[in-house]
């Protein structure tokens, strides 16, 4: 048998992949490169072909993915193995199986002793893979593996990707490995860029790949080093022009020290998707070359966001922005084609500008020329569900709802009844209908312009808040009630007709409505109760849907769970909580907190481990038909639970008073002195004696005990 430690080690080099296709989906581009080069360094690492943490480099261009691994083996090691076989003694065919299944003769089988008696032993050896056999089909298995949610055929082939392939290299340092991939063989050709190359490029080494597209085919293969070039030269342009361009509206501050989101007209996000828009613009240049451009400052009376839109999210520019943070007449983009002309791309992209502001301002100018409340009537024709009715009848019925509530939180319900009556106006106008995503914005500029009060106008724009994961909430009680009042009508209004989230399905977006409403009541404060609220909302629809209250409460709570588990409590302190159903979600943080404390007491694991064991009793005794009331002293005769008794009366006192106060980490810690007279009663007293009286009186005094401690967390939930 071949000796492990002086077996030669198999030459190692660098190994270089990649697949040229067309134009790979932008917004998908570094994910899909980084799972292909996760998926093949992990296969192949499993095969011994290099070492756990091997120096890896991933590149990714709109036509190309690719991957170089350094101290990749030619052939992955011999690997020196036992098994372990049947007993000695057993069916001689059964040995005769084993050692061919592991294909060693029967006389080379070694005996060992075992627990369990001695056995057979084969020793052999399983040959490593060679990098020449496998690499193809491991390239195959990480591709398919990647999150493309369609793909596409071409030519006359069967092969099937994101975008049809149209190269592929396969080097093993200056060797290229032999094999075929969605149709094409290995080579170590390959293309540069598109405008800016011309002849296919020949690769002589793994580790010349990088270079030599950089140099002689005009492509900066990293996505990391295009997106630092990008960066740098939006730097220079900053510095020449005296602007800003990658402006964040959470940070940047006017001279005057007052936030740029103070000063705009409505709470846009401006560069929430800073990071977002850079990653697709490297996604869509393989060599970026920056240019400046133009348009007329007419097109400053436009709403902000929609020249920011237009420009970020329809043509992928950089809008810029003066030293004062006010928007600037000009616009920084990412050319791909690095022309001998850089004028004429610059008059082409400022005229597909121009074009769109246009549009954009005739479509503003004519909007304005009707009111806001004259638009209201017109969504009754706008069918909101086949079910639920028309979009006007759910405006009336939000409008009801907000109502309620702007009352239940102090503030003026007149002005929350209007927003409601105006929130869904703009959705027919023409600036809504070319750019939609502006909805609820393109409202309260419609408002102000109509002399609709600043309150109304704001809640408008901000009742669809939040958004997504992370987004601003609505400012003010006004705004408050009317997006409570749209999101809990949603909600009720779906799970009245069964259209339930299920899975990973959720086409109403029902999820993030409630996590809307637990966001706002928590964050905000607001002293309300999730049941009334859920239950006002039923009552709007009347009986046009059924009763699924209930259920909507559970849907929100479960929601509830993962919100309070990424604030950083475990499972365990939320389920004691919210076991407890507390339909005021704004205290459940502090109480929270409050249980948490509890837990670092040295007392705690005991107090819940006994509220673990009364829960269990009284159960059982549930179970049983037993009944009892309130614990009677009198009536108490082991000195234990008299103990337990008075300690009880007098702990509860000064908690309830601790607990009125919305202290409930004081009120936890109180019960802490519980534990001495607990463990004494479950050491010297029968709980279930045989003198009915007896018992019933001790399970009074348990429950009580329960209740008192358990008031808002179940403790014994906490119990390991």
């Amino acid at each position: 048998m071949p000796d492990k430690k002086t077996s030669k080690a198999p030459a190692s080099d660098t190994l270089l992949v990649e697949l040229l296709t067309e134009e790979l989906p932008p917004k998908s581009l570094r994910t899909l490169s980084e799972a292909f080069g996760a998926g093949l360094l992990a296969d192949l690492t499993k095969g011994k072909f290099l070492a756990t943490g091997a120096p890896t480099r991933i590149f990714a261009t709109p036509r190309r993915l690719a991957i170089m691994m350094h101290g990749v083996l030619a052939k992955a090691p011999d690997v020196f193995t036992e098994a372990s076989g049947p007993a000695v003694g057993a069916n001689p065919e059964a040995v005769k199986g084993f050692a061919g299944k592991h294909g060693v003769a029967v006389e080379s089988l070694e005996k060992r002793q075992t627990p369990k008696g001695e056995v057979y032993v084969a020793r052999f050896t399983t040959k490593g893979a060679v990098l020449d056999d496998v690499l193809s089909q491991k390239i195959e298995a990480a591709l398919k593996a990647l999150p493309i949610p369609k793909t596409m055929r071409w030519g006359d082939g069967n092969a099937q990707f994101a975008r049809p392939v149209h190269g592929l290299v396969m080097m093993h340092g200056s060797r290229i490995v032999p094999g075929e991939v969605l149709g094409q063989k290995s080579a170590n050709r390959t293309l540069g860029h598109r405008f800016l190359s011309g002849k296919p490029l020949t690769i002589r080494r793994a580790d010349d790949y990088e270079r030599v597209l950089r140099d002689q085919g005009k492509v900066i293969a990293s996505f990391e080093a295009r997106k630092k070039e990008i960066a740098r030269q939006i730097q220079q342009q900053e510095d020449k022009f005296e602007v800003n361009v990658l402006l964040d509206v959470k940070r940047t501050k006017f001279s005057s020290g007052v936030s740029l989101r103070d000063n705009l007209s409505c709470n846009w996000e401006l560069s929430v998707a800073k990071e977002d828009l850079l990653d697709e613009v490297v996604a869509l240049v393989e060599y970026p070359m920056i240019y400046v451009g133009h348009f007329g400052n007419e097109f400053l009376e436009l709403p902000m966001e929609c020249l920011t839109l237009s420009m970020r999210q329809h043509q992928r520019y950089f809008p810029c922005f003066g030293r004062d943070s006010n928007l600037a007449s000009m616009f920084l983009f990412v050319s791909n084609s690095g022309g001998s002309d850089p004028k004429q791309v610059v008059r082409g992209n400022e005229r597909v500008l121009r074009a769109r502001l246009a549009d954009a301002r005739f479509f503003y100018d004519l909007d304005r020329k009707t009111r806001l409340e004259a638009r209201v009537p017109r969504p009754a024709s706008v069918v909101y569900h086949n079910k639920l009715g028309s979009q006007l009848e759910r405006i009336e019925r939000i409008q009801l709802l907000a109502g309620k509530i702007a009352r239940d939180i102090g503030a003026d319900p007149l002005l929350a009844e209007r927003a409601a009556w105006l929130s869904k106006a703009d959705l027919l106008t023409e600036m809504v209908g070319e750019f939609p995503e502006l909805q609820g914005t393109m409202g309260r500029y419609y408002a102000l312009h109509d002399g609709e009060p600043k309150a109304v106008a704001d809640a408008i724009e901000s009742h669809y808040r939040p958004r997504f994961a992370g987004d601003a909430l609505p400012e003010g009680k006004v705004a408050f009630a009317v997006t409570l009042a749209d999101k809990l009508d949603a909600l009720a209004g779906l799970f009245g007709i069964g259209q339930v989230p299920t899975g990973d399905r959720d086409p109403f977006g029902l999820r993030r409505a409630a996590l809307g409403v637990i966001r706002i009541l928590v964050e905000r404060n607001l002293a309300l109760s999730l049941k009334e609220l859920v239950d006002a909302a039923f009552a709007g629809y009347g009986r046009k849907i059924g009763d699924g209250g209930a259920e909507l409460e559970s849907f929100v709570f479960e929601r509830y769970a993962g919100y309070l588990r990424e604030m950083g409590f475990t499972t365990l302190q939320v389920d004691s909580v919210l076991s407890k159903r507390p339909f005021q979600l704004s205290v459940v943080p502090r109480q929270l907190e409050a249980v948490k404390a509890f837990q670092a007491l040295p007392e705690a694991e005991s107090l819940a481990a006994a509220n673990k064991r009364v829960a269990n009793i009284l159960r059982q005794a549930a179970s049983k038909g037993e009944s009892y009331g309130n614990a009677d002293k009198s009536a108490l005769k082991e000195p234990a639970e008299v103990s337990l008794f008075e300690a009880l009366e007098s702990t509860s006192g000064s908690a309830n008073k601790l607990y009125e106060r919305g202290d409930y980490a004081g009120y936890l810690k109180t019960f802490a002195v519980l534990k001495a007279p607990v463990d004494a009663f479950f050491d010297k007293v029968m709980v279930m004696a045989e003198q009915e009286a007896v018992r019933r009186n001790r399970l009074a005094l348990l429950n009580d005990l329960r209740e008192a401690m358990n008031r808002f967390a179940d403790i014994s939930k906490l119990a390991a």
